[in-house]
């Protein structure tokens, strides 16, 4: 009975020592060390000379297996923890996905500005909610952003060129000086929104409404505008040269064409029917 309690004691007392790692490992150290020195013990006294000179190269060795091995083990590491770091926020986008909320909005301004600093630009955030974000300076290049919710959002000089921007919600957004160039945003709502030096270089805003939209200085260059309401909008400075689909009719709507750069010929039309929007 004795000798079965003793066996008893004698596994916890392994157990309890396996459960602190660093006595674990000092006990395991102190056990090597002395069953090497103890190996090497006639070495020391007689052939230390040639003994010596072994242990130095395979110094030299050990120093080569760090210098590769360990550089190579902790650039796949941190490729790794990346790789891992970048899912989880892709993941995070995910869960908030159709959730109309504070929160949801919030978490995924973070996640997108997380994956900004990892260089990731072409995030998928269809149907997301982002109303009132804080989303100045991100880049969204590439993105897409399909039936998204932006409301109330701050984009300024944020990059969303290239992107997909179909029947996107920008209302009451501050946009100023931001880049939309080349982007699909047939649909897309900018009511309200402020687009000031705004970049909208052959983008694709068929259909689009910019109602009450203050568009000071914004460049449509090369944009497709068949359809697009611009209603009331201040179009002072706006750059439509080589815009398509744009009609005497959309223009006629303006709040404010006065600098506003268009064709000759068809600057020349709308000089001889709306000369009130030009000069004002």
């Amino acid at each position: 009975m004795k000798v079965r309690e003793k066996i008893t004691e004698w596994q916890k007392n392994i157990l309890t020592i396996s459960e602190k790692p660093l006595l674990t490992s000092a006990i395991v150290l102190l056990f090597s060390l002395v069953t090497v020195l103890s190996l090497s013990y006639r070495y020391y006294k007689y052939e230390f000379h040639d003994f010596w000179g072994q242990v130095l190269a395979e110094a030299h060795g050990t120093i080569f297996d760090i210098a590769v091995i360990g550089i190579l083990l902790v650039w796949l590491n941190q490729t790794g923890e990346r790789r891992m770091r970048i899912r989880a926020y892709k993941d995070e986008i995910d869960d908030f996905r159709l959730w109309e909320s504070e929160e949801a909005a919030f978490r995924t301004a973070g996640n997108i500005k997380r994956l900004n600093r990892h260089g990731i630009n072409d995030i998928d955030l269809v149907n997301c909610y982002m109303g009132k974000a804080n989303l100045n300076y991100v880049n969204l290049e590439k993105a897409n952003l399909n039936y998204a919710n932006l409301i109330s959002s701050n984009l300024m000089e944020a990059n969303l060129k290239k992107s997909r921007l179909n029947q996107t919600r920008f209302e009451n957004c501050s946009m100023n000086s931001a880049a939309l160039d080349e982007s699909y945003a047939n649909g897309a709502v900018f009511k309200d929104c402020y687009a000031i030096k705004s970049s909208f270089l052959s983008a694709y805003l068929i259909k689009a409404d910019f109602t009450n939209a203050y568009l000071m200085e914004a460049s449509f260059n090369g944009a497709y505008l068949s359809g697009a309401d611009f209603n009331n909008a201040n179009l002072y400075k706006a750059d439509f040269r080589g815009a398509k689909g744009l009609s005497l009719e959309q223009m006629s709507k303006a709040k404010s064409l006065y600098l506003a750069e268009f064709d000759d010929e068809f600057k020349d039309l709308l000089s001889a029917q709306f000369p009130e929007l030009i000069d004002q």
